[in-house]
């Protein structure tokens, strides 16, 4: 009987039996290369939706855990970001912070996630062809072929909102978003650019409307990864290496591009961002402070009650009255100066020179936390002690 091998089964009592060690290259197997093409679903996940916007999606490349994409039912909106949006003069409301695709960078991260794949993807179709695999052959066709079916049951896009046309005077459309660790941000923009970032809905409009056609796609979807599969598990030593190193690179690669920030794969260069501060910093030792630094930004506090940002009761309605007041007194204060911490938006006044100075509101001298804990005291509003 010949002796123990990775396909034989020999127990201890027998003459045969003896611990099994790669002993060659013949004996070496990669069949669990296999699971290699399900890998990494996370990473995929986290810009698929993003990702279909761009024609190259199109591309036939390697595709990490293509079965992420393989979906019963596509998302009929934008993944979003907790945070209260009110406008400060129109009075809109929305429950969440949009996630705004407009256009990827051309040469952003996703682009090159995908030229990577795509050029993985043909040098192994060359490879099987020279070494003469056609079991790898037949596993390049299906699974780079499945990424673009996966491409065209998942091209969409995104309509917003155009301006009138015309020469028209266009409103202000001040936002504030709340979020829900107590912090604000103001954004000062016209109508026009509030409507599209934070209050325009966000339907995804896809290339393959019927439900009917998409499920079909997705069946045929499932049979090319599942008989792709098959076919790399019976392809050359070789070239299972091969495909073994080119779904860890591209996993990484997804990895990567998942972890970098939203803006590096957004084109928003139609957008001008001009960052504002205050002379006291971006931080608040309590929620009272950081509300009162946003009217006075806002000079405004009919965007309080509407975004939920302070309690109905007579305490925090005289505050309001007197943060508005103070806010007044010191309107037009802004200077144009260095701010003495990071900037978050920095602007580029000549290419690759970023602007040094910004405009600063100088905040008064109020202390907004002891006003209204003397006020509070005065009313006894025992329930609202703490703000």
């Amino acid at each position: 009987m010949s002796g123990n091998n990775n396909i034989t089964v020999a127990f201890p009592d027998q003459e045969n039996w003896s611990v099994w060690w790669w002993n060659g290259v013949e004996n070496f197997q990669l069949d669990i290369v296999g699971f290699l093409a399900v890998l990494g679903e996370s990473a995929v996940l986290a810009n698929a939706q993003v990702a279909a916007l761009s024609r190259l999606f199109y591309l036939p490349r390697i595709l990490p855990a293509p079965q992420a994409l393989i979906r019963t039912a596509r998302p009929t909106s934008l993944p979003h970001s907790d945070g209260k949006v009110t406008g400060v003069v129109s009075g809109n409301v929305k429950d969440h912070v949009h996630h705004v695709a407009n256009i990827l960078l051309a040469t952003g991260p996703l682009t090159w996630v995908t030229l990577i794949g795509f050029m993985e993807a043909l040098t192994l179709l060359i490879a099987s062809i020279v070494f003469g695999d056609g079991m790898s052959l037949i596993a390049t066709i299906l699974l780079a072929g499945l990424s673009t079916l996966v491409g065209i049951c998942n091209k969409w896009t995104l309509e917003l909102p155009q301006p009138p046309k015309g020469k028209r005077e266009i409103p202000k459309g001040d936002v504030v978003i709340r979020y829900p660790n107590g912090s604000f941000l103001v954004v000062k923009c016209n109508e026009h650019v509030a409507r599209e970032l934070y209050f325009a809905p966000e339907e995804i409009d896809y290339a393959i409307k019927s439900p009917v056609t998409y499920r079909l796609l997705s069946l045929i979807g499932t049979l090319m990864l599942m008989l792709g599969i098959v076919a790399l598990a019976n392809a050359k030593l070789y070239l299972q290496v091969a495909w073994a190193g080119a779904y860890i690179i591209t996993n990484i690669a997804h990895w990567i591009a998942a972890a970098l920030p939203q803006n590096t794969h957004w084109d928003l260069s139609c957008y001008d961002v001009r960052e504002q501060g205050l002379s006291t910093g971006p931080e608040n030792a309590n929620f009272t402070e950081a509300l009162w630094k946003a009217i006075l930004l806002t000079q405004s506090i009919q965007w309080v009650r509407p975004g939920g940002a302070a309690p109905q009761t007579k305490v925090w309605d005289d505050w309001l009255e007197d943060a508005l007041t103070k806010a007044k007194e010191s309107a037009g204060k802004g200077e144009r100066e260095a701010v003495g911490w990071e900037v978050f938006w920095p602007v580029e006044v000549v290419k690759g020179e970023v602007e040094a100075e910004y405009q600063v509101w100088k905040v008064p001298e109020w202390a907004a936390k002891a006003e209204w804990d003397r006020m509070n005291k005065e009313t006894n509003a025992e329930p609202f002690t703490k703000a």
